[in-house]
């Protein structure tokens, strides 16, 4: 928030910039969805071996490796963050607390869901629910893919 208010979003704005998230984000949102469908077939693969590395950094690095994140930030996030910081600085304090706060339930409910879910739905139906979601992924880093490439082209057409 704080390096958006600063004048990062204007580095978010270019279309070159836009275009390597697009590209970037496309190929990571890819290489994890390929890399949930090779796990499946990896039978006895210990959780545990993840639960050793630090949940902070796993977090920032799934966050910040999410496309999604950094547009929805350049756009919304910089519109609702420039509104309250216009409404003056504890304006903007609050803002940002309750966003967090948000976030903090918001995941805390989808792990606790996950959780749950997880017995709920027995070895099998975790499988299927992880197979829809890496081609989920798939499909949407093909999506930022092709848009990325489209807009390269265009880019470099000198189209806008």
């Amino acid at each position: 928030m704080l390096l958006i208010m600063a004048g990062m979003s204007t580095l978010f704005e270019s279309k070159g910039v836009r275009i390597g998230v697009a590209l970037l984000g496309g190929v990571l949102l890819l290489l994890m969805g390929g890399r949930v469908l090779t796990g499946l077939g990896k039978a006895g693969e210990p959780a545990g071996k993840y639960a050793e590395r630090s949940p902070l950094w796993i977090g920032i690095i799934l966050t910040g490796g999410n496309p999604y994140f950094l547009l929805w930030w350049a756009s919304v996030g910089l519109a609702l963050a420039s509104g309250a910081l216009q409404l003056g600085k504890t304006a903007f304090a609050l803002f940002a607390v309750v966003h967090w706060l948000c976030d903090l339930v918001w995941l805390e409910a989808l792990s606790l869901a996950g959780f749950k879910g997880a017995r709920l739905f027995g070895n099998r139906g975790q499988r299927v629910v992880l197979v829809v979601c890496a081609l989920a992924l798939i499909a949407f880093g093909g999506m930022f893919i092709w848009d990325g490439a489209r807009n390269l082209a265009r880019l470099g057409d000198g189209a806008s």
